[in-house]
């Protein structure tokens, strides 16, 4: 298992109208990753295909001590919508022969402040559309998360249209720090492990 890849899975809507919303964090968050390896999403799926509906990107994350490449790691940034994700990260899952614990989901979390990162492996959904599909796809809730943080939506506001909308301006002036650092979360859960990423992003106050 030590020798297997990684799938790294950024939750999302597919098109241009929801590319800046928060429910679609998850995403940039991929987006950052292949940037740093200099990987290309493809298209994986369509009428003719078995394999997936999704975005992938196959590649190198990290470094491991002494300097050699960091784990292999499958990028994937489904093409469905987010409350039927859970098809596309399964079959990727069986395609590349990554069991649960090496997936990694990296989703918007409600409960937690806007800009915090925190990250667990298995328990509940929150909500999440997106995860309750995926759990009921891969048929366990033992996956990893990396929960990014967008906060409660303001008054009134109903949550489901709170996270259709885009971040506020003010929001975006600290959104590529936040992207990034929930980039170098994934980073560290598949280079030294979900533990010490934990110790790193559950200890700011």
């Amino acid at each position: 298992m030590s020798e297997g890849p990684w799938l790294v899975v950024g939750l999302g809507n597919p098109g241009p109208q929801y590319a800046g919303n928060r429910h679609n964090v998850g995403q940039m968050v991929l987006d950052e990753l292949a940037s740093r390896t200099g990987a290309t999403f493809g298209a994986r799926g369509g009428l003719l295909s078995r394999r997936p509906k999704a975005a992938v990107a196959e590649a190198r994350l990290g470094t491991l001590p002494g300097g050699a490449p960091g784990p292999r790691v499958v990028l994937a940034k489904p093409t469905t919508y987010m409350n039927v994700s859970g098809g596309p990260v399964a079959a990727l899952a069986q395609y590349y022969d990554v069991p649960a614990e090496r997936v990694v989901m990296v989703h918007d979390e409600l409960d937690i402040p806007y800009a915090e990162i925190k990250l667990k492996i298995g328990g509940g959904e929150g909500g999440h559309n997106g995860l309750r599909d995926t759990s009921k796809a891969l048929g366990t809730k033992d996956y990893v998360r990396v929960r990014v943080g967008v906060g409660r939506p303001p008054g009134r506001m109903d949550a489901a249209d709170y996270v259709l909308r885009d971040f506020t301006a003010a929001e975006r002036k600290d959104l590529p720090w936040l992207v990034d650092a929930a980039a170098d979360a994934v980073e560290l859960v598949v280079t030294e492990g979900l533990e010490r990423a934990q110790l790193k992003y559950h200890t700011r106050s």
